[in-house]
């Protein structure tokens, strides 16, 4: 029998009641690969600007920032344009404290007590938390096809939004935590299927995907309820900025002027994601290293008999582990952090720097047949 709820527990909204934070271990370990963070630092170039640029802006600090971010708007349409195709224009453009902002922006415009929202799973967590918390019913729908698990058949989306007939939908491409990238056949699909909703489809691993994958800022023409959401966090190593950024048709991006809090985006804030934009080239000059040891990853998982997802994304969700969390632990006391997602028989494990590569297939094979499936299914 549960303890009675009393004191101002018990002044909690009914639906927060009973549930946990979200939030991943954050641990004093050599190797941590637990959250898809950078393991490279911020190039001492990128700093010198930052610190610059942050110089400038300091002396006005007593002074609200720019409340419509309009040259970082500016600054993330080139970068998108130069990176994914079509021309996108800062009116296009949307940004916010890291891209759970922006996804909450989204769902506080579009989403609210009475509505729908849309999801795959597995994927992102945070965006079942996001809705729900903001009063929307949240519907779990359900990846797989007949070539994989993890995968996202057309027709089985497609019905799945019919069916729900929801006003938002999540689409995750490169997906997290599988590291698998979308078709944008499914998006286009989907958008059809589900004429009352905004499609919002997260990028935030966008950068690490393989060559020919391309963005569904492609589909943005003609599509005024679709979004593209990204982030600087991954393949800028800008985690401790917290800047994401969506685009979208400008009608939608106005919308979210709605429900932004007033000056949301800090000066210094800005002055730093500028500063970064600035470095781009040599900042995304990071993503290629990164990409090269995730695909080590794959190698290297397979050599030992697990059974590694093919990746997009700057991480690897590896399966073939008889108890994932015993594994979990297991090499959490060999010195080496991964990300039990939930999944049975799975762990994900960041791409880092070739040394923590190195670190976390000796700790895999450190563990032992014990702690794998003995038959590769």
């Amino acid at each position: 029998m549960s303890e009675p709820v009393t004191g101002v527990r018990a002044l909690l909204r009914p639906d927060l009641q009973g549930r946990t934070p979200y939030g991943a271990p954050q641990l004093d370990v050599p190797v941590a690969l637990n959250t898809n963070e950078s393991s490279y630092p911020v190039p001492d170039a990128v700093v010198q600007t930052i610190v610059e640029r942050v110089g400038e802006v300091a002396a006005s600090l007593n002074r609200y920032p720019d409340r419509e971010f309009t040259r970082l708007r500016t600054e993330l349409a080139a970068y998108l344009t130069r990176t994914t195709g079509p021309v996108l224009s800062a009116d296009q453009l949307w940004a916010g404290n890291g891209s759970n902002e922006v996804l909450s922006h989204l769902v506080q415009a579009f989403g609210g007590p009475g509505r729908t929202a849309l999801g795959f799973t597995p994927s992102y967590s945070m965006h079942p938390i996001i809705t729900r918390s903001l009063g929307t019913e949240w519907v779990d729908g359900l990846r797989g096809s007949a070539d994989g698990l993890f995968d996202l058949d057309v027709d089985r989306a497609v019905e799945q939004a019919r069916t729900t007939d929801p006003n938002l939908v999540f689409l995750t491409s490169p997906n997290n935590p599988t590291g698998t990238a979308l078709s944008l056949d499914v998006v286009a699909a989907v958008y059809d299927a589900a004429p009352h909703a905004v499609i919002v489809v997260d990028e935030a691993y966008a950068e690490f995907a393989r060559p020919g994958t391309p963005s569904a800022t492609t589909l943005l023409a003609g599509r005024d309820r679709l979004v593209v959401t990204r982030t600087m966090s991954k393949a800028f190593a800008f985690a401790g900025v917290r800047l994401g950024y969506l685009a979208a048709d400008a009608q939608l991006t106005e919308l979210l002027r709605l429900v932004r809090l007033p000056y949301h985006l800090s000066a210094v804030t800005q002055a730093v994601a500028l500063a970064a934009l600035e470095h781009a080239d040599l900042m995304l000059g990071m993503v290629e290293a990164i990409k090269t040891e995730r695909d080590r990853l794959v190698d290297g998982a397979l050599s030992l008999g697990l059974r590694p997802v093919p990746s997009d994304a700057n991480f690897v969700l590896v399966g073939g582990f008889v108890d994932a969390p015993r594994t979990w632990q297991a090499l959490l006391e060999e010195g080496v952090l991964v990300r039990d997602v939930g999944i049975p028989h799975h762990l994900r494990i960041t791409a880092g720097t070739p040394q923590e590569t190195d670190a976390v297939l000796a700790a895999l094979a450190s563990v032992g047949g014990s702690d794998r499936e003995e038959q590769v299914r």
